[in-house]
């Protein structure tokens, strides 16, 4: 099939971003790779026909990171702004500054991104970020995932509106309009239009994950595996995880009614903790455990734990996790706050009562 005939159409660039043609503006993140330039010039067409048909569209902004990694982002930054000015665009690009982690670099960056990238879009007055996630990324997220042992949420993979909170009652909307676009569509895109991109070599980095998955995916689709299946078991596991939310929100208004007390216990009856299917309970001790304590996410692996000795223990039982406490004595569950780490080392030979998980 000729690249022309592959190419994303107008019509079909109307509907990837329809939804968002009432919003005051848009944050482009355009790194100059094929996927977010085929982003920008899609967006712009877009555009310029809302201009058309109903004299107004949102304002578009680009946005490059540049991650202070290589020495070809700041030329790769300089062709996008090239390119956003050609298309009457603005154009910014920042940098991630400061000292870079010697592990985990890749998910640091990532961080660092979307941080940069919000800073931007309230800067500007505006609300969403637009990324240029595609199906093929979908599927290796799905894959990288998997291969992590992740649970139900981790394998819906990447929803196509995300909130990112950027304060204590905001938040930053990431929508991705290409995320059931193959990469090879968007590259046709560019070729129909005689643009060029450059690439990014950590994409073929073996040493990272991400590119040492991608290299499977042609083995894997030998198999049947290509990336369409693998999006269709996310947008499967996104409709069970709904499902899955929904009995979750029925347990906690049954069990451990609101509005929860910041500095009071939250009681659970153990009985009926116990009568709930696995999921719906571990998700619910998620919530307690979550809301009681102070030191953020709680790990899976820790809670899934917790929650078996929860389901087993025909003795009291008391531990700390994510600086909540979890007491366990006959029918009552407790979760509170856990006293600080200093008062519960003073506490000499009784404070073998806590078993940190």
């Amino acid at each position: 099939m000729a690249a022309a005939d592959q190419a994303v159409r107008d019509a079909e660039a109307d509907a990837l971003f329809s939804g968002l043609e009432n919003l005051r503006g848009l944050v482009l993140a355009v790194s100059g790779g094929s996927d977010s330039t085929a982003l920008l010039i899609l967006a712009e067409r877009w555009a310029r026909g809302l201009r058309k048909s109903r004299g107004r569209c949102p304002e578009l902004l680009a946005v490059t990171i540049d991650h202070g990694l290589r020495r070809e982002a700041k030329r790769e930054a300089a062709a996008v702004k090239a390119l956003a000015r050609k298309l009457r665009i603005a154009h910014r690009t920042l940098q991630w500054r400061g000292t870079k982690p010697k592990t985990g670099l890749q998910e640091a960056a990532r961080i660092a991104r979307y941080r940069l990238l919000a800073e931007a879009t309230t800067h500007a007055g505006y609300e969403h970020i637009l990324t240029a996630h595609t199906l093929d990324d979908q599927a290796e997220t799905v894959l990288f995932r998997l291969a992590r042992g992740s649970g139900l949420t981790g394998l819906c993979g990447m929803a196509y509106a995300a909130a990112v909170p950027v304060g204590t009652d905001s938040a930053i909307f990431v929508v991705r309009p290409l995320l059931s676009v193959p990469k090879v569509r968007l590259q046709a895109t560019l070729k129909a239009a005689g643009l060029a991109h450059s690439e990014d070599p950590s994409n073929l980095d073996p040493r990272f994950a991400r590119p040492r998955l991608r290299a499977l995916m042609p083995h894997l689709a030998r198999e049947g595996l290509d990336a369409r299946g693998l999006a269709r078991l996310a947008t499967r596991m996104r409709r069970a995880e709904a499902t899955v939310e929904f009995a979750v929100a029925a347990a906690n208004a049954a069990l451990a009614p609101g509005p929860w007390r910041e500095d009071g216990p939250i009681v659970l009856p153990a009985a009926q903790f116990r009568d709930l299917p696995a999921e719906v309970g571990l998700r619910l001790l998620g919530r307690v455990v979550t809301y009681a304590g102070d030191e953020g996410p709680v790990e899976l692996g820790k809670l899934e734990e917790l929650y078996q000795a929860l389901r087993t223990s025909q003795a009291p039982l008391r531990r700390t996790l994510a600086g909540a406490l979890i007491t366990l004595r006959g029918e009552r569950l407790v979760v509170e706050r856990a006293p600080p780490r200093r008062a519960r080392r003073a506490g000499g030979k009784g404070n073998r009562r806590f078993t940190k998980l």
